[in-house]
């Protein structure tokens, strides 16, 4: 693809800026000012950072790619996303911010013990350094060797990930949001006005249905017959949401930026504010997909939809500026992920281990923990060609190490019952049931390899939540004191029903998430 003069300046122009600019607005001088911004973040920057984090590179590959392979079904897991967030907002966040946590992981020592906490760190770092991290640079080497040619990998995923961890490594998490909502900003400019542009070269909107239907019926319908193995109707009710919940409720990434809150109202308008945002994508990037099975007939991979989409239809100057917004959404990710990361290790693993450290070397620990984390994601990432799809790999590995986590968090969350011994069971159960889906599948097991994840993730999540309760029944739980402030009771909720007395209603949390709710099934309920 050629590239103008003026689009290389807008490039470098950004991504010098970007660096800059994430470099001097970092708070490093102490731990929770790295880790955690200083907890002074509000509403609008927690949303669009939320917001960032999700919709990276991968994600604009992804969804479009996967409208033009399987149509608008491709959206549930959007729309599913506000669902999720109503609910983090309504009973999770405020007892995360309560109880002055840094990690995820953090919260299951509290409610458990550390061998919860211990495995949870574990399993978010897999997730973080080869679902998030890799797969984020993965989908950035993808556009770029496709608008360069071929590349070599390594060094192309490298250089991203110098890019990325260069002001997430001195700035800290503070230094991430700022420049994410920065980079959102690029982002959303960038997909409206190729968006608009894909929309007027598809005619009405009668001719858009009859592009769809070409592969199919189903290609305009979120809900889709149970023969369907992407998108099974009961994957949707009972995987989908299980996904949703561990990515923003229990996801480090994500929820470590509704910690960085000046305050619990603040984040959960945050919190709402990026469920809204996830509406939109419906038209920025699932339709455009669905429009390219006309538009662009013969793509033998169909990962290469939106950046094909943008050297056809964008003038020069927009393309520099779109391909600096790849950029921005893929720094956004990758710096969430790694900071994420190291936030992990040195709040769950190196403070508990030497609890006298200094604020100064813990910081330290932590920008030595994101170099290490992204030379690590920078080797695998080019393994992730092998997988059949992109969004299979994506969704595949969450679907298998997610269920333990939700299954135990919840009937820590609800139950007082719940004891430690009963959580630690329930995540070795879905820790073995996981890796034993993935020895059949590599052995040509037909029987593990024909069930779709979205029903994998169910079936681990109801055979853990079960262990959890046997166990949890044999043996003595902790007292309600100790519980009190760990598990939601409805005096919780009536005791905040009497301080928000008087609230306008743009400052009612419970109003906003009605709303919210509301425009998503509307949404949902038009294209069922």
């Amino acid at each position: 693809m050629n590239i103008t003069q003026i689009d290389l300046i807008i490039i470098f122009v950004y991504v010098t800026g970007i660096i800059i600019y994430g470099i001097k607005s970092g708070k490093k001088s102490s731990s929770e000012e790295y880790f955690l911004g200083g907890k002074s973040m509000t509403w609008p920057v927690i949303g669009l950072s939320m917001f960032a984090a999700n919709i990276s590179s991968n994600s604009l590959v992804a969804i479009t790619g996967g409208a033009y392979n399987g149509g608008i079904s491709v959206f549930n897991y959007e729309w599913m996303a506000s669902v999720v967030l109503v609910i983090f907002s309504i009973f999770i966040l405020p007892f995360y911010i309560k109880t002055g946590i840094y990690t995820m992981p953090e919260f299951f020592e509290k409610r458990f013990d550390y061998r919860s906490r211990f495995y949870f760190s574990v399993i978010t770092l897999i997730g973080n350094i080869f679902i998030d991290t890799a797969g984020t640079l993965y989908a950035g080497y993808k556009t770029i060797s496709f608008i360069a040619g071929d590349l070599n990998p390594y060094l192309v995923i490298g250089a991203l990930a110098l890019f990325a961890a260069s002001y997430t490594v001195l700035g800290g998490l503070s230094s991430v949001m700022k420049t994410e909502v920065v980079n959102t900003l690029i982002l959303l400019f960038s997909a409206c006005v190729l968006a608009v542009l894909v929309f007027q070269n598809a005619g009405s909107w009668e001719e858009i249905k009859a592009l769809a239907n070409v592969k199919g019926d189903h290609m305009m319908h979120l809900v889709l017959p149970n023969s369907n193995k992407s998108m099974p109707w009961l994957g949707l009710v009972l995987g989908v949401p299980l996904l949703g919940f561990y990515f923003w409720c229990n996801n480090q990434f994500i929820v470590q930026r509704a910690l960085s809150a000046k305050n619990i109202d603040e984040g959960r308008k945050g919190a709402l504010f990026a469920g809204l945002l996830k509406i939109p994508v419906l038209f920025l990037l699932v339709f455009p997909g669905i429009i390219a099975i006309q538009l662009l007939p013969n793509l033998k991979d169909s990962s290469e939809a939106y950046p094909t989409l943008l050297f056809k239809f964008l003038p020069s100057g927009l393309i520099g500026l779109t391909i600096a917004g790849f950029l921005a959404a893929m720094a956004s990710a990758v710096s969430a992920t790694l900071n994420s990361a190291s936030t992990l290790v040195s709040m769950d693993i190196i403070q508990k281990f030497n609890p006298t450290i200094s604020s100064k070397k813990l910081v330290l620990s932590g920008q030595i923990s994101t170099l290490f984390f992204m030379v690590i994601a920078v080797l695998w990432a080019p393994q992730i060609s092998k997988a059949e799809s992109f969004m299979d790999y994506m969704q595949g590995v969450l679907a298998l190490i997610s269920p333990p986590v939700v299954a135990v968090f919840l009937s820590g969350l609800f139950s007082t019952r719940t004891t430690s011994n009963g959580a630690f069971a329930g995540l070795i159960t879905g820790f073995v049931i996981g890796i034993g889906f993935v020895i059949l599948q590599v052995l040509g097991n037909e029987w593990a390899a024909g069930i779709p994840f979205l029903l994998k993730a169910p079936l681990i999540f109801f055979t853990c939540l079960s262990v959890t309760f046997l166990v949890s029944l044999s043996g003595p739980a902790k007292s309600k004191e100790e519980l009190k402030s760990l598990v939601w009771n409805p005096q919780m909720y009536r005791e905040e029903t009497i301080e928000m007395k008087g609230l306008k209603w743009y400052n009612n949390y419970r109003i906003l998430s009605v709303l919210l709710l509301v425009i998503t099934f509307i949404v949902v309920y038009i294209f069922r």
